[in-house]
């Protein structure tokens, strides 16, 4: 087999600016320039999908940039047709970059003659030709169990740690991190610990998908800065709602945290107009021109710890350092200082 030479990156349509961004960061970090190559991804008039790579690959270890996000079927069948198309091209190895891994909600059954869809995407990965597959914030973390190839999930909570204390400096003894149900709890605390902050529960019982029924505040907020923090948002409508309980439990103020801004329906909308002083999220997933001009939505960014991963990836050394601060804020070019 040839000697794998250089890192090579190449997109889908699903988040261009961000494989564009991860790209630039590369060449930063390696002081050699690092380009996405040159394909193209097409439908038919049918709506089939056709890839056709114009550089030669050969021997390379390749990185296909692709989130599964909305159109989450239209942009995992883009991954697995460029997956082919690269493997049919002799490429020595295959990494799936996935910033946001649809169908991770779907990681188990939730009632009789239902599936589990997380596990079939991975089997499509896997069976198409992906050799490892490089994440953030994974729904459920047994999802990495789906897989019988390597899994790096990175974790939003370092980046956001870092932000909360550029944004909330001198009022960290104030500040409350909240978990969004019992699920999230591990997320919370994860964060929650690195902010040395307590932690808060929101309890709450839907009497079917999509509808909230109850919630109760676990913990006293009473003159708190609750810091809610989740792995998505979707339409936006537990999250407003939690919001609401927590002043109404006397939070001083409200603000979100979530990786993934899925942004669905009238998600922002609800987010505007709600008792949120702000929301802030990753660009796994290519923001909307009205979340961009959202006034209390803000977008922190993904690709410097992307960037750093795939190289770490590429070198064969560490992806968890990753997960430490003091890795972090050098990547982040002192955007945020470290503790």
């Amino acid at each position: 087999m040839p000697n794998i030479q250089e890192p090579k990156l190449i997109s889908g349509n699903a988040n261009l600016p961000l494989a564009n961004a991860i790209a630039r960061r590369m060449s930063m970090h390696r002081g050699v320039h690092t380009g996405l190559v040159d394909a193209r991804v097409e439908r038919f008039n049918d709506g089939e999908i056709f890839v056709e790579v114009f550089e030669n690959v050969r021997g390379e270890d390749m990185f296909i940039i692709q989130p599964t996000s909305n159109p989450a079927n239209d942009n995992l069948m883009e991954l697995l047709i460029m997956c082919d198309a690269l493997r049919r091209s002799s490429a020595a190895r295959i990494t799936a970059v996935i910033p946001y891994f649809g169908y991770a909600r779907q990681d188990r059954r939730s009632k009789a003659r239902t599936p589990i869809s997380a596990k079939l995407v991975a089997n499509m990965l896997v069976g198409a030709g992906i050799e490892r597959v490089l994440t953030m914030d994974l729904h459920a973390a047994q999802i990495q169990g789906f897989f019988d190839i390597p899994v790096d999930n990175l974790y939003a909570s370092p980046i956001f740690a870092l932000d909360i204390r550029t944004q909330f400096a001198g009022k960290l003894d104030d500040l409350m991190i909240v978990s969004p149900d019992v699920g999230g709890v591990a997320r919370a605390r994860d964060l929650a610990k690195r902010l040395s902050a307590p932690l808060s529960i929101v309890d709450k019982r839907r009497e079917k998908a999509g509808e909230v029924a109850e919630m109760t505040v676990i913990g006293d907020v009473t003159d708190k800065t609750c810091i809610i923090v989740d792995d998505m948002v979707d339409t936006a409508g537990t999250l407003c709602k939690a919001a609401e309980v927590l002043m109404e439990n006397g939070a001083k103020e409200v603000h979100s945290y979530i990786s993934h801004g899925v942004m669905s329906g009238p998600a922002v909308e609800r987010v505007t107009n709600s008792v949120m002083k702000s929301l802030v999220i990753t660009d796994s997933i290519q923001p909307t021109d009205p979340i961009k001009a959202a006034s209390n939505i803000r977008i922190v960014p993904t690709a410097p710890v992307f960037a750093q991963a795939i190289l770490n990836i590429w070198n064969g050394t560490s992806v968890s350092s990753l997960f430490e601060a003091d890795t972090l804020s050098p990547i982040y070019d002192g955007m945020y200082a470290a503790e």
